[in-house]
């Protein structure tokens, strides 16, 4: 260790009584890439979303529906990665707007169940084709093959992290990471 790196450890210990940690650079942060990569996959996809006045959460909610007949909004949140308190507030501008249903549980009535409406189909079916032709402009560009092992391994990371300590089911988890196995978009 450099002369400089040890007076700067020392400056640094009197002033906050501890040593310093020291972090990757933050550009090779693992969430910071993930988020980067999101945001660059996020943006080929927006124009769309905002031509058929819809919000990337609105569309997560519209495409994880099509994958069920109805879901508790609890569930849908889960498979969402959206917050409770955001969901319901989605749900209820798709609901005002005809795109989907929401009623009671049977066996609970404490309990919402929420579907897509006919509506709510018509506008996957618009939007869907224009999705698939991002999607493939994306792949044509990453490579189909890498696309392939990129999400598999994602899937691999996110399962092998759902064992070490201090996962989904640590304070401060938002709307919680699903289970392996579980539905997404």
């Amino acid at each position: 260790m450099g002369r400089g790196e040890d007076d700067d450890r020392q400056a640094n210990r009197a002033v906050t009584g501890r040593t310093r940690v020291r972090l990757r650079h933050f550009s090779r942060s693992l969430p910071m890439s993930l988020l980067r990569a999101r945001e660059a996959v996020m943006q080929h996809f927006r124009a769309s979303l905002r031509h058929h006045n819809l919000t990337e959460q609105q569309w997560r909610v519209l495409r994880a529906l099509t994958t069920v007949e109805a879901i508790e909004t609890t569930e849908l949140a889960y498979a969402t990665f959206l917050l409770p308190p955001s969901l319901s507030r989605i749900v209820r501008d798709l609901e005002e707007r005809g795109l989907v249903a929401r009623r009671s549980a049977e066996t609970d009535l404490r309990r919402a169940l929420v579907s897509i409406s006919q509506e709510g189909m018509r506008v996957i079916e618009t939007v869907s084709p224009e999705s698939e032709l991002i999607y493939g402009r994306i792949a044509d560009a990453f490579g189909s093959e890498r696309l392939a092992l990129l999400q598999d391994l994602l899937r691999e990371l996110e399962i092998c992290l759902t064992d070490l300590p201090g996962g989904a089911d640590a304070a401060g988890s938002e709307a919680g990471a699903p289970a392996p196995g579980s539905r997404r978009e």
